[in-house]
């Protein structure tokens, strides 16, 4: 299987560069798998497509302020850092400039407010900070960093909540779940009056999801681990689901990976704390979910590969040139998809 196959020709206007006022005013294209049909809708009628007794898993992971801008000790040079993982006293971080950085570098934020040591180099830019300063990290995170938006948003964002979830609760992504940006308070509670139940987990989302696979073959790419977390209200919710042969609704590929994860180590759904690499591609057989709402994602990435895996590729590139030729706008800020 060639990366090659993955690959679309989008125009860049169709990169949507800020979220619309209203999130449930994106589109929304309707992808049927059994007659392999496409229909035009807004999300607003996203309604229409979710059956009473379904059960629809949200991501609740919140974006962390994870750009910060520091100096480095010794020769005053100007380093970025996004925070991609905290874990205890440690944080792993994307470094820019990161040849300078060597063990025992030690950064400045914020005039000794935030301090970080590095205790470990990895490849990619990647390195492993001891923190040094005082105080609770997350706070000096809140007041030091910035919401980091993806490279392809080149205009700024006025208010950096639009890039959470409305349900967002458990900080820890480096990039927002973004299929749940549609989402308003008066839309889940006409999803709730309809009779739809909604389960909540947390997937803190890693910058190496979006990135586009950079190997020949798709076998030979590497996912990045990614943490997530299923509580056991959440766990016992899924598993009458099953049971029942309801529907189960996975809103974005983060909600997928943790449900699939899950059902590939345990046949079922757990209470647990743990980390997947999972790495979904065509031939995958799919135990968790039936249906998928997910925006439209980059070229040649894994996220393409997942959705090309749940209905086929065939379609799903078919899928992508019909939106492109009715300008629907991609990526985080863009329009959406559900996929039966």
């Amino acid at each position: 299987m060639k990366t090659s196959d993955f690959d679309f020709n989008l125009p860049h206007e169709l990169i949507a560069q800020h979220p619309l006022e209203n999130r449930s005013a994106s589109r929304l294209l309707v992808l049927n798998r059994k007659d392999e049909s496409i229909e035009h809708k807004h999300f607003s009628d996203i309604l229409d497509y979710l059956n009473k007794g379904d059960v629809l898993v949200l991501n609740d992971t919140r974006v962390l302020p994870a750009r910060l801008f520091g100096i480095k000790e010794g020769t005053n040079a100007h380093i970025e850092c996004l925070i991609l993982r905290h874990e205890n006293d440690t944080v792993l971080s994307m470094v820019r400039n990161a040849r300078a950085v060597k063990i025992g570098t030690i950064i400045n934020f914020g005039d000794d407010r935030l301090k970080f040591e590095c205790i470990e180099i990895l490849d990619q830019g990647l390195r492993r900070f001891k923190i040094v300063s005082e105080g609770v990290f997350l706070e000096r995170l809140a007041e030091l960093g910035t919401v980091p938006l993806p490279p392809y948003i080149k205009e700024k964002l006025d208010d950096p909540e639009r890039y959470q979830t409305v349900y967002a609760k458990h900080s820890g992504s480096a990039a927002a779940p973004t299929a749940g940006l549609h989402f308003t308070t008066e839309l889940l509670d006409k999803i709730r009056e309809k009779g739809i139940e909604l389960c909540y987990i947390t997937l803190h989302v890693g910058l190496g999801t979006f990135k586009p696979v950079d190997v020949d073959d798709v076998t030979d790419h590497i996912m990045h681990e990614e943490v997530y977390e299923v509580s056991k209200q959440s766990a016992d919710l899924l598993n009458k689901a099953k049971l029942d042969k309801r529907r189960i609704v996975a809103v974005g590929t983060t909600s997928v990976r943790t449900l699939e994860s899950q059902m590939q180590k345990h046949g079922k759904f757990i209470e647990e704390a743990s980390a997947t690499s999972i790495f979904i591609t065509p031939g995958y057989t799919f135990k968790a979910i039936d249906t998928l709402i997910t925006n439209f994602h980059l070229p040649k990435s894994t996220l393409v590969m997942l959705v090309s895996a749940f209905a086929n590729r065939e379609y799903i590139i078919k899928a992508y040139e019909c939106a492109i030729e009715e300008k629907y706008r991609f990526f985080s800020f863009g329009d959406s998809m559900i996929i039966q």
